[in-house]
């Protein structure tokens, strides 16, 4: 295949940031054919910002066009499975935001039941990929965030034991409306935030494995906890809140503890009561060396001011809560997070007839390990993973 021709879903921040990683590609690799959103206008305003030649407002139509090769879901997790495979199905190649799916429906029955239905939609997607000969790129930048490729060329130089990893993304909560509610989100922090840093853990264990041995080294069993922090008695009484306290039906802290096949563990911190910014943290202890991540804040560019206004409009990082003291501003944070790096590997795989490096095997255990730590959180058991 020559040039890629791409069709976005969605016209929002996810999209928004996929699109800047797409600008080199534009011309040589990759031709952005048409944009669909539900909303009309919405739809035609990203069109003209991005010069993107045709809007749409229905998927199936979109998927139509005869120069669609695939199509980037940028949109809530509660549509990435059915749209995923209805692409399939219509032979188009699919790039999905992270997670890929999960449970979507009242936040207050069994875990288990949740466990079962996301697993579910996460098999029928694999059945449709598989069926219909198409890839299936996951957008899991922490896998190729530049700290992260750099680690894997330094754990096949030293060639230790991976024997810990503990990871996190956390920060003061979500403004999206959908993220509030498990029947639109699909869980709370643990799903939206907590699946980088698993996603990062699980790819790091499987890159592990396939040095050594041929073969991922997978997880096998999960403990979890969660919490709703925001709705202890003291902290709503304060009388000014720094961080989001609207969640209705999911949580806002969790912990996953991972066992993996070979003994090794994960822990996983995701929370919406953390401030001072985005933390994306990673730090991988090894039989014979020690790494530390550190994506966001990093100390790359440090600046301190008195006060929130003398930087201006200037942009610092996200979700920072003010300006003033010393602050992190990251030089290029779509870079160092991995955005450009994920989306050149999805186009060539596409081009070159190969894998990705992030695909639907790591999208599935993703999800499978998050819905365990639910699980194990309401039982208050370990939980076993099913044997691959």
């Amino acid at each position: 295949m020559g040039k890629v021709g791409i069709g976005i879903v969605g016209a929002r921040f996810a999209a928004d940031l996929h699109i800047r990683a797409f600008e080199k590609l534009r011309g040589p690799k990759l031709e952005i054919v048409a944009v669909c959103s539900k909303n009309r206008e919405t739809a035609e305003a990203f069109s003209k910002k991005f010069d993107i030649p045709h809007a749409y407002t229905d998927f199936r139509q979109m998927l139509e066009r005869k120069d669609l090769q695939a199509v980037d879901l940028c949109l809530s997790t509660d549509l990435h499975h059915t749209m995923a495979i209805q692409a399939a199905e219509a032979g188009k190649h699919i790039i999905c935001e992270k997670p890929l799916t999960g449970y979507f429906g009242e936040g207050n029955i069994p875990k288990k039941t949740m466990m079962e239905g996301a697993l579910e939609n996460g098999s029928a997607v694999l059945k449709a990929v598989q069926k219909n000969k198409v890839k299936f790129c996951y957008a899991e930048n922490f896998v190729y965030a530049p700290p992260v490729a750099k680690l894997k060329s330094l754990m096949k130089a030293a060639q230790g034991t991976v024997l810990d990893i503990r990871a996190e993304e956390s920060h003061s909560g979500s403004h999206a409306v959908y993220s509030r509610e498990w029947k639109t989100s699909g869980g709370g922090s643990l799903m939206r935030l907590g699946s980088h840093p698993i996603g990062a853990v699980l790819h790091l264990k499987h890159y592990e494995g396939l040095m050594k041995f041929g073969r991922p080294i997978r997880a096998q069993s999960v403990i979890g906890d969660v919490g709703q922090l925001t709705k202890i008695e003291s902290f709503k009484n304060e009388p000014k809140k720094w961080m989001v306290d609207s969640w209705v039906d999911v949580e806002d802290w969790s912990a996953a503890l991972i066992t993996f096949e070979d003994g090794s563990k994960a822990s996983i911190h995701s929370t919406d009561v953390s401030l001072g910014g985005v933390k994306n943290l990673i730090s991988v202890y090894m039989s014979n060396a020690l790494a530390q991540i550190n994506m966001n804040p990093n100390n790359s560019l440090v600046v301190y001011s008195p006060e929130g206004s003398v930087f201006g409009s200037e942009y610092i990082t996200e979700k920072v809560e003010t300006k003033a003291g010393w602050q992190f501003p990251c030089p290029d944070e779509d870079w160092m997070r991995g955005y450009p790096q994920e989306l050149e590997d999805f186009i060539n795989a596409i081009i070159e007839d190969r894998d990705p490096i992030s695909g639907l095997d790591l999208a599935y255990e993703t999800i499978e390990v998050i819905y365990a730590a639910y699980l194990s959180a309401e039982t208050g058991k370990r939980i076993e993973l099913a044997k691959k």
